[in-house]
């Protein structure tokens, strides 16, 4: 189990960690892709991580980036990181949103930043523990080619 703020991520739904970071399947992806990165440490700043967290979780999201864009055969790749309340932050832990990219998944570009904080505030829509299970048993098999 992992602490991911005030919520437990279970074992079945993580798909890559290091000492530091661990990544995970989102329970309200926005596309199909959609997974954060978060420190094992319940931080809630950005700003307040060390270097060696601020580290590990951009190689994280390095090495994780690269393996969702051979899986879902695309060149792109958004990165969001909400830090704070102001900034949308519903889960006062920090983490990185990757979003894989497909030609017209938003009718402009930038729309995806609002559907990010829209589905983390929507109530309901969760997906299943067997079904975030299997998509992130898909990731560990992808992360071992």
């Amino acid at each position: 189990m992992y602490k991911f703020g005030q919520h437990v991520i279970k074992a079945s739904c993580v798909f890559w960690e290091s000492s530091l970071s661990f990544a995970f399947v989102n329970i309200k992806p926005v596309i199909p892709g959609h997974v954060l990165v978060s420190p094992k440490r319940v931080e809630p700043s950005f700003t307040s991580l060390c270097p060696e967290e601020t580290a590990d979780l951009f190689r994280g999201a390095r090495i994780l980036g690269e393996m969702l864009k051979k899986h879902h055969a695309t060149e792109s790749l958004t990165l969001v990181i909400q830090d704070g309340p102001l900034a949308g932050q519903s889960v006062p832990h920090v983490h990185v949103h990757l979003l894989p990219r497909q030609p017209g998944d938003f009718p402009q570009n930038d729309d995806i930043y609002g559907e990010v904080e829209r589905v983390d505030k929507r109530r309901g829509g969760e997906r299943s523990e067997e079904e975030m299970g299997a998509e992130a048993a898909v990731y560990r098999d992808a992360l071992c080619r």
